[in-house]
């Protein structure tokens, strides 16, 4: 689905001289979630759509898949994975090829002002809007299905560290793959169907385990079906480890793939992201 949120502008230079770094940061960030919450196509899609899934799973299968587990418990981890995706890898792989298309990161290098500092704000503009999405989503599936949140500080800080690894690394592909888009138009067309094929064989759309072999081996290539099964450990029984693929939770696999991928992610962006486009030179 294409947004068509206007970009942002950015920082002026003269303020640069008077701001520290934290504050441009601050600045840049504050901008970025402003010009996100100003298009209502993408705040309808971003915040809307895990809780429009969750509504719509949680309405047709109202039963267990064992264990004493609802199916609401089990698929809202898989909201959440998703909802931070969409957020981060989806939005930005989007997003920051029209700014490119419309000349304003061309503009932005041309500034005095540090470039970190824009990537810096996409960030804060991710994490914020990302936990504004996961908090309503899971108030949302409190309030009308029982969701049984975490109950001990551990599994709370689980779900800490793998939405934290999980964000920066596909944070970090999103801005990746922003560079495979040839236009503004061409972003969707090439970050949408990827964001679709992942959330399908991850477990965001059906229990990872009753996908066939193959499909959860590629799964397992990616960072989306980690995220997933990290969050099942915070929000599912010790006991239903034993039915995930490897036996267990397997919390340090969890967190050894997620930081590789924000290693690659990290490479990837530094070796392929382009202010300008191709025709641009």
């Amino acid at each position: 689905m294409t947004t068509t949120t206007k970009p942002a502008a950015p920082v002026a230079a003269a303020p640069a001289r008077r701001l520290g770094a934290g504050a441009l940061a601050l600045r840049q960030g504050r901008l970025e979630i402003t010009q996100f919450l100003r298009s209502r196509e993408s705040v309808v899609f971003t915040m809307g759509f895990p809780i429009i899934m969750i509504l719509i799973f949680a309405s047709i299968f109202s039963g267990e898949i064992g264990g004493g587990v609802k199916f609401t418990q089990y698929f809202i981890t898989g909201m959440i994975a998703t909802g931070l995706m969409t957020v981060s890898f989806q939005n930005l792989g989007i997003w920051i090829p029209i700014e490119r298309d419309r000349g304003v990161l061309k503009r932005y290098r041309g500034t005095p002002m540090p470039k970190w500092v824009w990537f810096a704000g996409k960030v804060i503009m991710v994490v914020a809007i990302g936990v504004a999405e996961t908090a309503l989503l899971l108030v949302v599936a409190v309030l009308l299905f029982d969701l049984k949140l975490p109950d001990t500080a551990g599994k709370w800080l689980t779900f800490g560290w793998v939405a934290a690894l999980g964000v920066t690394a596909c944070t970090l592909c999103g801005i990746a793959i922003s560079s495979l888009a040839r236009t503004a138009r061409s972003g969707s067309a090439v970050v949408t169907p990827v964001a679709l094929v992942l959330q399908f064989i991850s477990g965001v759309f059906f229990v990872f385990t009753n996908l066939p072999t193959w499909m959860q081996q590629v799964a397992a290539l990616f960072p989306l079906k980690w995220m997933c099964q990290g969050l099942r450990a915070v929000f599912l029984p010790e006991s239903f480890g034993a039915q995930e693929p490897g036996g267990s939770f397997e919390l340090g696999r969890v967190a050894l793939v997620l930081a590789a991928w924000c290693v690659i992610g990290l490479v990837l962006c530094l070796t392929t992201f382009r202010w300008t486009t191709k025709r641009d030179g």
